[in-house]
């Protein structure tokens, strides 16, 4: 099979920059080309200006400051024969057939023998593209149709043709998968692809009948968001988050490649309001603002404006104070979503009239687009973060309901809706999950080679131990799941999940062979994902509001025992966190043998931010971590200072790369660019650790005692009279600095990690009686934010 160690991007403009950047992150060198700019007099200029752009750009494309040195800047004049080298070559520029076959024809006279091309064009065919292309380039050539941004979306939608080289296209596909974490779905070589295709015809729907109906933005977005699991911007948010300026472009393109007879023409109108908001640079969040903007009020404190679309529709672009619409049938839709758009009063008619045309959009597609239900609903989850797929939706509304209600619509019936009639398009039977295909039978829904997903497991069997807080799942091969189960309030841990904790460990050493930790939400959107936030402040609040000293520091205690049993345990443990690994959620990690990370997974040791210390043993192991790092300078105070400003500053981690970096992870503890192989890879870690196996020797610590802390505090107070720290960060931090500097020591000395733990506790508790770390509590738990004071 064909292999890729090295990867071009031809265009250096926003995509083609960070789609190499996403290749560098996946640790695989890559070459970046454009143009020569005219009159500069450097001639690599637009790819280098675009790497320099990558390390600024925010949301980072790059996740980690070493990725950045793996992407080589050049140009197609003088470059092109450096691409011999390459085993992928991706062409990234301007949606000009006649540009894109010029540079194909140049890339075919340089690449080596095997090399694949592809293009991540979305709007034009790969028909078109190969056309008159010679029978080799042909072979290896596909369309790879990235979703922007690369880093975090992960959907990847690839065509290939009759033409295409079966082992070209699964190396690609491997790669895609592994190396770059992407869902890759085979698409078919029709106009938008899937998610576009859906998602374009949704997007145009929702603003036109907006219109029509009367209603204003936010009452649009409301209806058009949570409700049915669509982003919660809502309509008018999403086309300002990705450019306003965008749409006319895709519509433009569709309109001319889709026959008469598609639905989409029904709803591709142009709209006056679009045209004059981009003429004037409203086009979104990159622009002047949009739909909705932001200005300064008389007293300096910013507004949240929206733009009337009344107004705009007669030709006046006014924006006005932004309002919250209460709309009792989005209420109700909570808990059915049949009360919201089974309703006949306007937000009803609506929200149907949007969703309606949708799902009879999306089922009509087939066999056009896909052979089968789960790719369209993949697409249209992964690619527009809606949190069902059309065909999920339409299994919670009923078929036979849909089909009843497109009447109202005057809206044809698809076959695949016709042949379907009451039952449903997912089924379970047993432990397997079945999917209903146009053939009229449902077949076995089966996961790729290396892809466990607890969902699947969770579906055929039962907990082996379970209480409200935690569940432990068998997951085969004599290897347990210890998953948090308090969703509701982001997997805060609290004492029951300590106590399954302790018991599980007891469990698997009588009876299993290692122990995985991990969550599993593949609804969340990108970065919505949580493995643990932390211990659950509110508990802690409660007890504090009526003075149970005792029962907090109880449970500090119990957490740190739990979580030494948890390193010394006779068994592998290794922890698999996605998403945010906060606080307690991050300190367990810290005490796990291994830690097999997804690629997305933001670490911190965050609890300053509510006036308290990491309690559960985070400082001590965190300052191990860098007393005995290899790349960290030697001296007593080196460690002590950097973690120091780790937590005191509450830095959290952008990926699982920058989390190395911090030595919240260690350089033997992998990442997993692919979410869904998460599981498999975190299991096969832990089984790899089971021959042999032996518990960690005890931590110990060389600290610098009062020395320390004189100079830790006198960094502090620099801060403080500079207005950078608040009074209480002061406290905070001088309570940090006792306990990382080691309290009544010496450099000399060696501390047991037990000593430095006590001090945790102690210093924990001192900040918890102070009314200040109670209100920032509060104002966390009311708020969400953190409160300065």
């Amino acid at each position: 099979m064909r292999e890729i160690k090295q990867v071009a991007v031809i265009g250096a403009g926003v995509m083609g920059a960070s789609i190499a950047a996403h290749v560098a992150n996946a640790g695989v060198k890559v070459k970046l080309l454009d143009i020569v700019k005219p009159g500069s007099n450097n001639r690599n200029a637009i790819a280098e200006g675009a790497i320099e752009k990558l390390k600024k750009a925010n949301p980072a494309p790059l996740m980690g400051s070493k990725a950045v040195r793996l992407i080589t800047a050049g140009n197609i004049e003088d470059d092109l024969a450096g691409l011999a080298d390459c085993d992928w070559i991706v062409e990234a520029v301007i949606e000009r057939l006649d540009i894109k076959q010029d540079l194909y024809r140049k890339l075919d006279a340089v690449r080596k023998p095997g090399s694949v091309i592809s293009s991540n064009t979305s709007t034009i065919p790969l028909g078109q593209l190969t056309e008159n292309m010679p029978a080799g380039l042909v072979a290896d050539f596909c369309i790879t149709h990235f979703f922007n941004p690369p880093r975090y979306m992960r959907l990847l939608e690839l065509v290939t043709s009759d033409a295409t080289a079966p082992d070209a296209a699964d190396a690609i596909e491997t790669f895609l998968d592994v190396k770059l974490g992407k869902s890759v779905l085979r698409c078919k070589d029709t106009p938008g692809f899937i998610a576009n295709r859906i998602g374009t015809y949704w997007i145009q729907s929702a603003m036109v009948l907006a219109l029509d109906m009367g209603l204003e933005v936010e009452e649009a977005d409301m209806i058009m968001g949570r409700p049915m699991g669509f982003p919660s911007t809502g309509i008018f948010g999403l086309m300002d988050l990705v450019g306003i300026d965008l749409g006319p472009h895709v519509n433009a393109s569709l309109a001319r490649s889709l026959p008469p007879s598609d639905a989409f023409h029904t709803m591709n109108r142009d709209v006056s309001m679009i045209e004059k908001m981009i003429a004037e640079g409203y086009t979104g969040k990159k622009g002047k603002g949009g739909f909705y903007r932001s200005t300064k009020g008389a007293d300096g404190k910013r507004i949240k404006e929206t733009l009337s679309l009344q107004a705009a529709m007669a030709g006046k672009l006014e924006w006005r104070p932004s309002i919250k619409p209460d709309i009792a049938e989005v209420k109700d839709a909570k808990k059915d979503l049949k009360k919201l758009v089974g309703s006949l009063k306007k937000p009803g008619l609506y929200a149907w009239g949007v969703l309606g045309r949708t799902l009879a959009y999306a089922a009509s597609l087939m066999p056009e687009v896909a052979d089968d239900i789960t790719a369209i609903d993949e697409a249209m989850r992964l690619g527009y973060t809606w949190k069902y797929g059309p065909f999920e939706l339409i299994d919670q509304l009923g078929a036979d309901w849909v089909v009843k209600n497109l009447a109202q619509l005057d809206i044809p019936v698809p076959p695949i809706l016709q042949k379907i009639g009451a039952g449903k398009f997912y089924k379970v039977e047993g432990s397997k999950l079945f999917t209903f295909g146009l053939d009229g039978q449902y077949h076995e829904l089966k996961r790729p080679a290396g892809v466990i997903l607890l969902d699947d497991i969770k579906r055929g069997s039962k907990p082996v131990i379970s209480n409200k807080s935690a569940a432990v799942w068998d997951i085969g091969d004599g290897v347990l799941c210890f998953e948090f189960t308090t969703t509701k309030y982001s997997n805060a841990l609290d004492g029951d999940t300590i106590g399954l904790l302790e018991k599980t460990i007891a469990l698997v050493e009588k009876s299993y062979k290692a122990l995985v930790i991990y969550n599993e939400d593949l609804k969340a959107g990108p970065g919505r994902e949580r493995f643990s936030v932390g211990a659950n402040i509110g508990l802690a609040m409660f007890a504090a509001n009526i003075r149970m000293w005792g029962t907090i520091e109880k449970s500090i205690k119990e957490g740190q025992r739990a979580y030494r049993a948890l390193r010394y345990s006779k068994f592998p443990v290794v922890g698999a966190p996605s998403g945010m690994a906060l606080g307690g959620g991050c300190e367990i990690l810290l005490h796990c043998d291994s830690v097999q990370a997804y690629a997305e997974t933001y670490l911190g040791l965050v609890e300053p931010a509510v006036g308290l210390i990491p309690g559960w043993g985070g400082c001590a192991t965190l300052l191990t971590r860098w007393q005995h790092a290899k790349d960290a300078p030697k001296g007593p105070m080196v460690a002590v200072a950097k973690v120091f400003e780790i937590i005191s500053t509450v830095t959290v981690s952008k990926s699982a790369a920058e989390a190395m970096e911090l030595k919240f992870l260690r350089p033997s503890d992998g990442i997993s660019m692919n979410r869904y192989r998460l599981l498999a890879d975190a299991k096969a870690k832990a089984l790899a650790l089971v021959p042999g196996y032996a518990p960690p020797e005890p931590l110990t610590l060389n600290l610098p005692g009062k020395t320390g802390l004189v100079g830790l505090k006198m960094a502090v107070e620099g801060f403080h009279k500079r207005g950078i720290a608040t009074d209480h960060d002061v406290t905070v931090a001088g309570q940090l600095a006792e306990v990382l500097s080691g309290g009544d020591t010496d450099f000399l000395d060696v501390m047991e990690e037990t000593a430095v733990m006590d001090l945790e506790r102690q210093a924990f508790m001192t900040l918890m009686r102070t009314k200040e770390t109670q209100a920032r509590i509060k104002h966390m738990i009311d708020t969400n934010k953190p409160l300065r004071n």
